[in-house]
């Protein structure tokens, strides 16, 4: 899903609205011992460019090493305490859409590039990368990129998925 779904439904005197995800894409980053979780490309970029975040959700200690979690959030969703995309992909209440999905873990100064949500979860299961290919000092401030692969991809350059990155960091 691109955009936003919220769709209200008037039960009674009740107001329910529907969990509206964006599991299209994954952004999750580790800066000054905290990690950063986006679900939404402007909102990363802008993060990216400015280091904060306007509006987020912050769990503090739970991620899996202790650190603080900070999602993210755009400005409509700043209210909303579930129904939050990055945070229900984060938690494993969520899964990435199967076709179009694109995904960056940034750790270790290296960034992690999927276009498959399992090899994302796998990765985070297991820290490191079966499959890849990578590219050494190709990252917007010099990093290895890493593009995750898997038995289905794994012969091919990840051309696709290298432009994709390209495109969202603007290289």
């Amino acid at each position: 899903m691109a955009g936003l779904v919220l769709s209200t439904l008037l039960v009674g005197a009740t107001v329910i609205v529907a969990p509206h995800y964006n599991v299209n894409d994954y952004y999750e980053i580790e800066v000054d011992g905290r990690l950063y979780i986006f679900d939404d490309l402007k909102t990363y970029q802008s993060f990216l460019v400015v280091g904060e975040t306007a509006y987020r959700l912050t769990r503090i200690g739970a991620a899996p090493n202790g650190e603080t979690v900070v999602f993210g959030l755009q400005e409509k969703d700043k209210k909303m305490l579930s129904g939050l995309g990055g945070v229900d992909l984060f938690d494993g209440n969520a899964e990435g859409v199967a076709t179009g999905f694109y995904g960056e873990i940034h750790t270790g100064g290296r960034i992690y590039v999927f276009s498959e949500w399992a090899d994302l979860v796998s990765f985070k299961a297991v820290g490191e990368a079966l499959y890849r290919f990578t590219d050494i000092g190709s990252g917007p401030k010099d990093e290895t990129v890493v593009y995750v692969l898997n038995k289905k991809n794994k012969k091919h350059q990840p051309t696709a998925l290298m432009n994709a990155f390209k495109k969202v960091h603007d290289l």
